[in-house]
């Protein structure tokens, strides 16, 4: 499967969808796994609960933002594939950060977490057939077709590693 056409998501993750290098979905999820590993077991004890200025969020808080929207992304795909025609509701990303208490949890119970929810991910988009993967609904009042979401799901992680790496560490 090719990469997904701009026309099959919000305009606005065109800049995750661009992030991801790969043609093909599923090498994309093989050959992000372990830079999601190395880049998660790198980051120091002293940067986790750092925020780079007021009102940002703290790594932690960013990464359980990533692990909130893998899970959020997923059950789109999911509920688009099985054939959903209602519009999913969307998510205000600051109220769940807000709510969170990422910043109670360590960065190993975070980082297990967010490994299984990936693995999770992926096994999901496994078990979609070609069929379920071009499948079109509607997310948050826009278009969102099933492969759309595992590549936004591929470059929101490389966004939130860029950030983290200009700002945090």
């Amino acid at each position: 499967m090719q990469k997904p056409t701009p026309t099959t998501y919000l305009a606005y993750f065109e800049k995750y969808v661009n992030l991801v290098p790969e043609q093909d979905l599923f090498e994309a999820f093989a050959n992000q796994f372990p830079i999601l590993k190395s880049f998660l077991a790198a980051v120091p004890s002293n940067k986790q609960e750092y925020a780079y200025a007021d009102s940002k969020w703290t790594m932690k808080e960013m990464l359980l933002h990533m692990i909130d929207t893998e899970r959020i992304f997923s059950y789109r795909a999911l509920c688009i594939a099985r054939g959903e025609q209602g519009c999913l509701l969307g998510f205000n990303e600051n109220r769940y950060a807000e709510n969170s208490n990422a910043n109670s949890r360590s960065w190993q119970s975070l980082v297990d977490e967010f490994l299984i929810v990936r693995q999770s991910t992926e096994h999901l988009f496994k078990s979609f057939r070609k069929e379920a993967l071009e499948k079109k609904g509607t997310a948050n009042d826009n278009p969102l077709t099933v492969i759309s979401a595992g590549y936004i799901l591929l470059g929101h992680f490389y966004h939130h590693k860029k950030v983290a790496e200009e700002k945090y560490l």
